[in-house]
């Protein structure tokens, strides 16, 4: 079996350091060979990629800007603004998370269920699109509606695998974050077996205080680590989590986990 492949989400770990580059540095001395990040577009691109190339990182993840809610029509221009930028300044991800918004403030969540399915179907459809002639495998997250954010419209893996369904197309996959899933529908064993096979990336934080995946909580991530790698995932798991000291002094997990596939 082959050992996973753990990328640093930036937006969360090295944030002692309050640029983005500085994250980026930091990551590739500790090890890591890729980074992930929330929002890059407030940051400096021509910055990004310069130290993207001196320290070889890749650049396995960013999100879609968040629109307001799911029939958001600067949807679509918000995807094409991020190609664009990922186009024209050689950051180079391979992934993009397209959030998905939220209900509307004030709306009941059955009553506006499946009309905003079907806008956020479509927007996949159109997006699909553009993402097979930019080589580029769009994610949708589900997000867990009783901690993180209650008005979030895609909250279960369960829904997401319908809305892929219905997309069906290539271009389009599911993105496990095991600390939503844990949230909202536990059952890990069988949900990662069940939606692995249309899963292109995956993030992890232990529950419910979302710290180092070794930090005391809910989840064995040396049971999950093992079923990831009986299950043959190979692509890049993110370390999406709020360090409970320094970055540094909470990656212990990952220094144990290396030396003991070497």
């Amino acid at each position: 079996m082959a050992p996973l492949k753990f990328c640093a989400n930036i937006s969360w770990l090295f944030a002692e350091l309050p640029e983005l580059t500085q994250r980026m540095r930091d990551a590739a001395r500790a090890g890591f060979r890729a980074v992930e990040a929330a929002w890059i577009y407030s940051s400096d691109l021509k910055e990004l990629k310069t130290v993207k190339d001196e320290t070889g990182l890749e650049f396995a993840l960013i999100n879609t800007p968040p629109g307001k809610t799911a029939s958001d029509l600067l949807a679509i221009m918000i995807l094409q603004f991020s190609f664009f930028l990922l186009k024209n300044c050689d950051i180079n991800s391979k992934l993009i998370h397209l959030m998905a918004g939220r209900v509307p403030a004030g709306a009941d969540r059955c009553a506006v269920a499946m009309e905003m399915e079907d806008t956020f179907v479509q927007n996949l459809k159109h997006a699909a699109g553009v993402l097979s002639k930019e080589g580029i495998l769009g994610l949708i997250e589900p997000i867990n509606t009783r901690i993180t954010d209650p008005r979030y419209f895609l909250d279960s893996p369960h829904q997401a695998a319908v809305i892929l369904q219905r997309v069906a197309h290539p271009s389009i996959r599911m993105q496990m974050d095991i600390y939503h899933w844990q949230i909202m529908d536990g059952n890990l064993t069988q949900n990662i077996r069940k939606y692995l096979p249309m899963t292109g990336h995956i993030q992890i934080a232990q529950v419910p205080d979302r710290h180092e995946p070794d930090s005391d909580g809910e989840l064995s991530y040396t049971y999950l680590f093992k079923l990831l790698e009986e299950l043959d995932y190979q692509d890049y798991i993110g370390c999406e989590y709020k360090p409970q000291r320094s970055t540094e002094a909470g990656l212990d997990w990952l220094r144990r986990y290396w030396s003991s596939h070497n």
